[in-house]
């Protein structure tokens, strides 16, 4: 589950916390009028824009090729005794394939099972344009966010930098060891993504990440930083 905001974290914030912190959403698309919702893996970029892997066999996909508008539920609830008092988030934004690497690259580092079928024919990568989101962060505590807010100019130099990174310390076995140790997670755990706001981790079917108290402005202070976030695990 995600963690409550703390009371300073702004909307937006909160908002992208359980986006970040998940890795699936339930789809909803328009077929012949109707609203068909479908359940998919989600990944983002390092603003935080959506990103989805998807076939163009699905209904999903060819409800899309029609109508661009689409809306993602992102659900930060789970583990909870009542899930209606934790936060999730509703993206409304239009889907539009994409030929960017780096996006291809945060979505298999997130998603590694993945790479059995990302290179078949009929998927394509998506990056959902957000046009606002709507966040219910519990009873009563609800907000419209519009796209400015929710999602952060980045300094490009996340995306040339972040594979090197993730890899030069996924691979130092000494440093991850003591990295994951210091969170109380073992071995079997491995960084998939930094960002701004914190880094993923995934064992298995499982993940988890590691959010970072203030926004970091370049890849290595975000890599500075990882020893003192705030551990959440789904």
């Amino acid at each position: 589950m995600v963690a409550p905001a703390a009371p300073s974290e702004t909307p937006a914030r909160q908002a992208r916390a359980v986006l970040r912190a998940a890795d699936r959403a339930a789809l909803a698309t328009s077929q012949e009028g109707w609203p068909f919702a479908s359940l998919v893996l989600a990944a983002l970029d390092h603003d935080g824009t959506p990103l989805l892997l998807i076939s163009d066999l699905s209904e999903h996909a060819k409800n899309i090729k029609r109508e661009p508008r689409v809306s993602l539920l992102f659900d930060g609830t789970q583990g909870l005794d009542d899930p209606l008092t934790g936060p999730r988030v509703t993206v409304l934004g239009e889907a539009r394939a994409s030929a960017e690497r780096h996006l291809r690259q945060r979505f298999l580092a997130r998603h590694p099972a993945a790479e059995l079928y990302a290179g078949f024919a009929d998927f394509q990568l998506y990056r959902v344009a957000v046009a606002r989101a709507h966040l219910v962060a519990g009873f009563g505590r609800i907000h419209w966010i519009a796209a400015a807010e929710l999602l952060p100019a980045v300094d490009p130099a996340w995306a040339a930098r972040e594979a090197e990174i993730v890899a030069a310390l996924d691979g130092d076995d000494a440093r991850r060891h003591a990295l994951l140790s210091a969170h109380g997670l073992d071995d079997a755990w491995r960084l998939t993504g930094l960002d701004p706001e914190g880094a993923d981790l995934r064992n298995g079917g499982s993940v988890a990440r590691l959010e970072f108290a203030t926004v970091a402005r370049a890849p290595d202070d975000g890599l500075a930083a990882i020893g003192q976030a705030r551990l959440t695990k789904l």
